[in-house]
């Protein structure tokens, strides 16, 4: 008697469970069934949510749904992550994540989340170097002369950034410091206010995200003497990679799509086959890559196994920059 009652217990419980889980598995296997929103961290405009942007609308004609994008800068992006941290793990709200949230956690004790703990990682969707870029009027027409000159210099020689903290201020530091030379940072709120010193002539160098530049190189006004990736950059390819003649070198900026932990894993691959998908569609491409930008698209467990070497790499420019923000 005893042993039908338990077995009669366990089977209302089983079926109690089931009944819960139902509309869970339901979603999943209909997702998505409204809007997606991708929060990107940054303000509207700038090369961050512009890159954005482009997928977004390949997303929503492949998942037949609308795909928003939202802009919730502050904090360097730590605002706009905290809050997809925090936000329902149903693959509804998505972080445009880049290699600044990487950075964060070294430059901020307290950012607000954690970022391999707290996110999931979807897919990378595309990289893009930054540009060591001098005056056209510069005496210097190579990495190796450059170094040369800021070693000869008198006075330190001054490099602009978009702000402390930044990919253009931790590249410029990591390469001070690799490259041996003294180098005065000089920081301004946002990339084009310290690309137009350098214009004028106020500042020696800047390093810029190419997609910034690209006008001003080719129109003449400035020198691009090399690019942060590993190799050279499509968009340049005479324009050499900075560890060619400084071995060891390397600072790339990436951007990703990540999901608050727990998102379902077969809602996750959904949107990152979406990705990848969309990442190979030729005008999309060709969108990216006139701006400097390479498109990439990965799966989950490629990005989940990049993630914590990048997250090294950043901390180690984050020391050479010497810097916290709060």
């Amino acid at each position: 008697m005893k042993f039908s009652l338990y077995r009669r217990n366990s089977l209302l419980s089983g079926i109690a469970l089931l009944a819960a889980a139902l509309p869970a598995l339901a979603q999943q296997a209909t997702f998505p069934t409204g809007p997606i929103t991708i929060v990107v961290p940054y303000a509207p405009g700038g090369s961050s949510d512009t890159t954005a942007r482009l997928p977004a609308g390949g997303l929503t004609k492949r998942l037949k749904q609308t795909v928003l994008v939202d802009n919730k800068p502050g904090a360097g992006g730590n605002i706009g992550a905290a809050g997809v941290a925090k936000a329902k793990a149903d693959g509804y709200t998505l972080l445009f994540a880049t290699s600044s949230h990487a950075a964060n956690l070294a430059l901020y004790k307290q950012p607000g989340y954690d970022l391999l703990k707290d996110l999931a990682p979807v897919s990378l969707v595309s990289s893009i170097p930054n540009v060591l870029v001098v005056s056209s009027s510069s005496p210097a027409g190579s990495v190796a002369e450059f170094i040369k000159l800021a070693k000869a210099s008198t006075n330190a020689l001054n490099y602009g950034s978009a702000g402390n903290g930044t990919s253009s201020h931790l590249a410029a530091a990591e390469f001070t410091a690799l490259a041996g030379v003294n180098m005065q940072h000089v920081p301004f709120k946002g990339g084009a206010p310290a690309n137009q010193e350098l214009l004028a002539g106020r500042l020696d160098v800047v390093f810029a995200p190419m997609v910034e530049i690209l006008p001003f190189v080719e129109g003449g006004k400035l020198k691009a003497l090399g690019v942060t990736s590993a190799k050279r950059s499509p968009r340049m390819p005479n324009v050499p990679a900075i560890g060619e003649a400084l071995p060891g070198y390397k600072s790339e900026v990436w951007n990703s799509l990540m999901a608050p932990a727990g998102t379902p894993a077969p809602v996750i691959a959904q949107i990152a086959a979406a990705v990848q998908d969309v990442l190979k569609d030729p005008e999309v491409r060709k969108q990216l890559e006139s701006q400097g930008t390479v498109p990439v698209g990965s799966t989950p467990a490629d990005f989940a196994r990049m993630l914590p070497a990048e997250i090294a790499d950043w901390a180690k420019a984050v020391k050479s920059a010497n810097v916290t923000l709060d």
